[in-house]
């Protein structure tokens, strides 16, 4: 059993193959987080708690003793004021407008598989998984609500998740101000937070600091998830490297604005918390009604960073993404949009597909522009009908073209925003998001509809159907291309404008599933400017997301890298485009474009008529290389061998499968220089005894990953090299 109830001590102990997490219902109520770490012989690990009179920190009334006090007791979910002074949780406002709140164990339950939540995203149980669900719940001393805390112990994939459920049982009115999912109380150590920052068109850059005194915090009020911060983090040990030491991973399925924050107190404890950021956020909870906080899943590795990735990498591939494209082969594709943009017609976009057919390209894309007046990005977004003038043909016809050239279609859409020039805001101005009496602000000339309503939903679910009813479509691209603001509903009355970001969100997962049940083939790459909304809530949904609009190769090393300390290979949308680079203008090799590429989806996104017929050759043989790699590629384990930012000579990575019995090693050399020294690269997940060949020269595994692997001499820069590693037989 994953769960061990200690039922005289009220001792919670949750296990998984290699981790351990703990808590305890003390005497007098309080739920306690004692433990989380290495798995080991299940102990009440409350004795690592202190108890003693600290000045200024208060004690609850009903405790009667100055030796105890919430504001330095580790706490699984601690609440907005009980006199626990740091980053709390929970914060309630009541009808009569106090807020101070207390909360005590009431009773708990266990259940054999994994909990699910209706309307969100949550990491699912598989026939092959084991998997058992804790719910403690958790009341108000004022009688007023219960907190049903929801853990699902996923044994097999090393994974935690963590979810809440508030319900209000009294007869009058709470708000809800602000909600966690997660909190984690660290009583001893010393820590670095791993965070994943940057910009539209630089996403998820890797940044380590100390967790020093006070708060450190990354999130988004923007709506989506962002470009800005990724709703993933991680806590190391200082000493731990991508192969050894005590590692935490917090991933938060949600993608619309996130709040993480490190809380290190005065007695050098650290507080770990994670949940929707309160800065657009009040939920009014009527009598009976119930609030569900998303899901966050939570790792932990001895074993450092590389072996923390890996556990996310499995869990997500096999027991986050849904549907055919979770297993079955992507097909390689085309995108046309910075091959040709807005210009193009229906004989332009043939021409395109039947170069990429006679070059191995399998799936045809037909990026922005197709429908309504959309010839700019400045309108035409809400008028979801296919533009037959600019075509020259209907949808069907343009689709059944590109079958007969043995190609599969694609098409692009943008639901959540419109255009004021438009025929849908023209005729439903009050279903975009506007303050009223302010001019709203506009971004890529563009509104963002209300999908907290569900007429509006309807309405652009009916309109993207009419479009999938109409032709052969067997891929369609998800974008959305603007941060949120004026974020107000028509609908809604004054108090619950504060749950119109929450409730968007979860208008967008109701429309995806909508999506996906009708066309259970469908594969959907989700797309924010790219990597806006890259979140393991969407990966729910589609199994893949475009990973950044930056298409540079030398750029997507950085992008890539930092993606794949919480996301697998098989997530990260990528492709090769044409050169001169359209975001940095930089000149680099079709081959390197393509080595970086192949560490994604894998596609092209560029004007194949405009390649030499050498070009065109290389690129035949790119895909087929990709195609006969590519369970090694999307499933293998992922190795990090370099840091892009601190080495500035190559950088490396590495697919390992999962028997051992194939590698494939990837190098870029960032910069060459005359009279170079030879490199060497240490390869990882090898078996030390297994006898392998690299260009039918045999290695010990023993070998490779001890004394490292000669590099080739980069004769240009940012030269690449894709090297086979396969054991002997």
């Amino acid at each position: 059993m994953a769960i061990i109830l200690d039922e005289k001590k009220l001792l919670f102990t949750l296990l998984t193959n290699h981790s351990m997490y703990q808590m305890k219902a003390d005497r007098y109520g309080a739920l306690l987080h004692t433990y989380y770490g290495p798995k080991g012989i299940p102990f009440d690990y409350s004795y690592l708690i202190t108890y003693a009179d600290h000045g200024f920190s208060g004690n609850p009334y009903d405790a009667e003793n100055r030796l105890y006090s919430l504001d330095v007791l580790p706490q699984e979910y601690p609440v907005y004021g009980s006199g626990d002074y740091r980053s709390t949780a929970l914060k309630v406002r009541y009808d009569d407008g106090t807020n101070a709140c207390e909360l005590r164990y009431l009773r708990h339950e266990i259940q054999e598989g994994k909990y699910s939540l209706c309307g969100l995203p949550a990491v699912y149980a598989s026939n092959d998984t084991k998997a058992d669900t804790l719910i403690i719940t958790l009341e108000d001393t004022r009688k007023r609500f219960y907190v049903h805390l929801y853990y699902g112990v996923m044994e097999d994939l090393d994974l935690i998740t963590r979810a809440v459920r508030i319900e209000n049982h009294s007869d009058n009115t709470i708000y809800l101000e602000q909600v966690l999912s997660t909190c984690v109380d660290f009583q001893h150590g010393d820590y670095d937070l791993h965070t994943f920052y940057g910009r539209h068109v630089k996403e998820r850059t890797h940044q380590r600091v100390p967790v020093s005194h006070g708060v450190q915090s990354v999130g988004s009020t923007r709506g989506a998830s962002s470009h800005q911060y990724n709703p993933f983090f991680l806590l190391s040990r200082p000493e731990a490297t991508e192969d050894t030491g005590d590692c935490y991973g917090f991933s938060f399925l949600y993608s619309g604005d996130f709040l993480a924050l490190s809380d290190k107190d005065q007695y050098n404890q650290t507080r770990i918390l994670m949940g929707i950021h309160p800065g657009n956020f009040c939920y009014r909870l009527d009598p009976s009604e119930s609030f569900l906080a998303p899901e966050t899943a939570m790792a932990y590795s001895a074993n450092g960073l590389g072996a923390l990735s890996r556990i996310y990498h499995k869990a997500y591939r096999n027991n986050l993404c849904r549907g055919k494209y979770k297993t079955s082969r992507r097909p390689v594709l085309l995108n046309s949009w910075e091959g040709v943009y807005f210009d193009f017609d229906g004989q332009k976009l043939i021409d395109m597909a039947r170069e990429a057919a006679d070059i191995g390209v399998e799936l045809f894309v037909m990026d922005d522009g197709w429908f309504g007046k959309r010839d700019l990005d400045v309108s035409g977004l809400g008028d979801w009908y296919v533009n037959e003038t600019k075509l020259g043909c209907s949808l069907k016809e343009l689709s059944d073209e590109i079958h007969s050239l043995g190609l599969q279609f694609g098409i692009w859409f943008e639901p959540e925003c419109v255009n004021e020039d438009s025929n849908l805001y023209r005729e439903h101005p009050d279903w975009a998001l506007r303050v009223p009496g302010k001019e709203p602000v506009r971004s890529r000339d563009q509104l963002v509809l209300d999908f907290s309503r569900e007429d509006v939903r309807e309405y652009i679910t009916k309109q993207m159907f009419q479009v999938l009813d109409s032709a052969r479509i067997e891929y369609v691209k998800w974008d959305l291309n603007r941060s949120i603001s004026d974020i107000y509903s028509a609908l809604l009355p004054a108090d619950r404008q504060g749950e119109v970001a929450y409730r968007y969100v979860l208008g967008l997962y109701n429309m995806l599933e909508k999506l996906i049940t009708r066309y259970p083939d469908l594969l959907i790459e989700g797309c924010c400017g790219g990597g806006g909304r890259f979140d393991p809530g969407m990966l729910y949904y589609t199994p893949q997301i475009w990973c950044s609009d930056d298409t540079d190769a030398i750029e997507r090393l950085t992008i890539q890298y930092g993606s794949s300390f919480g996301y697998p290979i098989s997530t990260m949308g990528s492709h090769v485009s044409k050169c001169p680079n359209e975001q940095t203008h930089r000149n680099t090799p079709l081959e390197t474009r393509a080595t970086v590429a192949m560490s994604g989806t894998f596609g092209y996104e560029l004007d194949v008529n405009k390649m030499s017929p050498e070009e065109k050759a290389v690129v035949t043989e790119q895909i087929r290389e990709f195609k006969k790699h590519y369970d090694l590629i999307q499933n293998g384990d992922y190795y990090r061998l370099t840091n892009p930012k601190d080495n500035p000579d190559f950088h490396g990575w590495e697919f390992v499968s999962e028997d051992g019995s194939e590698a494939l090693l990837c190098t870029v050399a960032l910069q060459i220089s005359p009279n170079a020294s030879r490199r060497c690269m240490r390869l990882k997940g090898l078996c030390p005894d297994k006898i392998y060949l690299i260009d039918d020269v045999e290695y010990p595994g023993s070998a490779l990953m001890n004394g490292g692997y000669l590099l080739p001499f980069a004769q240009e820069e940012y030269e690449s090299f894709r090297i086979h590693i396969v054991e002997k037989r």
